[in-house]
């Protein structure tokens, strides 16, 4: 999609968004690519330590661009939810049969994918997104992970992407967001951000062309 396509209808989309905007949302909308602060990674690394999930941001373009993406998702599959499903995993409807209710413990049980709209990171870090069938334990009070959730992931982040690099961990962080900021709450997913990932490392992990 063109920036000329999506230019006439921004302040459209603007004044009747295809999802909820947050403040972060039109405070990103109200400013230029070149204002705009790209996350580097010891920001990223201070964002999850904190668990500050909420202050992760698009660029404004992407944002704009993703806006006009959702909308035309929704006008053609009725949900991001069935476009996804029908483009990038096909698993068939929900629930899903998993093998092992752990997550991430069978191959058969997850997808690793590039992340289609990443936040504005800069140019060194590469944003995935490894969807499950097997559902994960989350809290009820505010939808973040449990602690045992978050031992299976990080176990599961560890053999799949640090041991790829040579157990350099510096290189790999995870999160998972909670439940009132997923804009996909349907399919379970956590992601994982890589710094310096190489053509290589990003075609093994996902089996597609980088």
């Amino acid at each position: 999609m063109r920036d000329s396509d999506v230019k006439p209808r921004a302040e459209e989309l603007e004044k009747e968004p295809p999802f909820p905007l947050t403040e972060v949302d039109k405070w990103v909308l109200s400013q230029t690519d070149e204002e705009f602060h790209l996350h580097d990674w010891d920001e990223l690394r201070v964002i999850i330590a904190t668990n500050a999930l909420e202050t992760l941001k698009r660029k404004p373009s992407d944002l704009r661009r993703y806006m006009a993406w959702s909308h035309e998702i929704k006008g053609q599959y009725g949900s991001m939810t069935n476009y996804i499903l029908q483009h990038r995993l096909p698993w068939g409807p929900p629930p899903f049969k998993y093998v092992s209710s752990i997550p991430f413990h069978d191959p058969s049980d997850f997808k690793i994918l590039r992340n289609d709209w990443p936040y504005g990171l800069t140019p060194d870090i590469t944003h995935i997104v490894v969807w499950s069938k097997t559902p994960i334990a989350t809290e009820d009070v505010n939808g973040d992970v449990t602690e045992e959730s978050r031992k299976i992931i990080q176990d599961f982040v560890d053999r799949t992407f640090v041991k790829r690099l040579g157990e350099d961990s510096y290189r790999v962080m995870w999160f998972k967001n909670w439940v009132r900021l997923q804009s996909v709450r349907a399919l379970e997913h956590v992601h994982v951000l890589v710094k310096d990932a190489s053509k290589e490392d990003l075609e093994f992990w996902t089996g597609e062309k980088a």
